[in-house]
């Protein structure tokens, strides 16, 4: 598998604090990651008939530019995320497969919704630092 894609609102305090846990966590620098406001995503998510101005959704993308790519979406996205995390991280993944798709969304759409009432809204994409530029494929 190639190196995941984490596509995310750029300038959401909720999304970039998701960004900077992982990147704390992933020690094998496995996940990549790109702004959705980016033309990367815009590219990604068209071929997949996603709304590229659907700011409010997370997606994962493997194996991107293969026949096989696939774009997880919402919960789906997040409980991939956690599964590759090391520690503890996989277990709340896996229980959290164990909750029908339409309730994990559910609660994923009221996060999203209030996501910049409740952590804030940047002007812009905060700039990785040089040990993370390279995994930022928007830059």
């Amino acid at each position: 598998m190639s190196n995941p894609i984490l596509l995310y609102d750029g300038v959401c305090g909720l999304c970039n604090r998701l960004v900077q846990f992982i990147l704390r966590r992933d020690r094998k620098a496995i996940f990549r990651f790109a702004a959705l406001q980016s033309p990367l995503a815009a590219n990604i998510l068209s071929r997949h008939n996603a709304n590229a101005a659907d700011l409010d959704t997370l997606y994962v993308v493997l194996n991107q530019n293969e026949p096989n790519e696939t774009l997880l979406a919402r919960s789906d996205a997040v409980i991939f995320i956690l599964n590759h995390l090391p520690g503890m991280w996989p277990i709340a993944g896996f229980k959290l497969r164990f909750m029908p798709r339409w309730l994990r969304d559910w609660g994923y759409g009221v996060v999203a919704h209030n996501r910049y009432k409740i952590f804030g809204r940047r002007d812009s994409c905060p700039l990785p630092t040089p040990e993370t530029r390279a995994r930022f494929l928007d830059q």
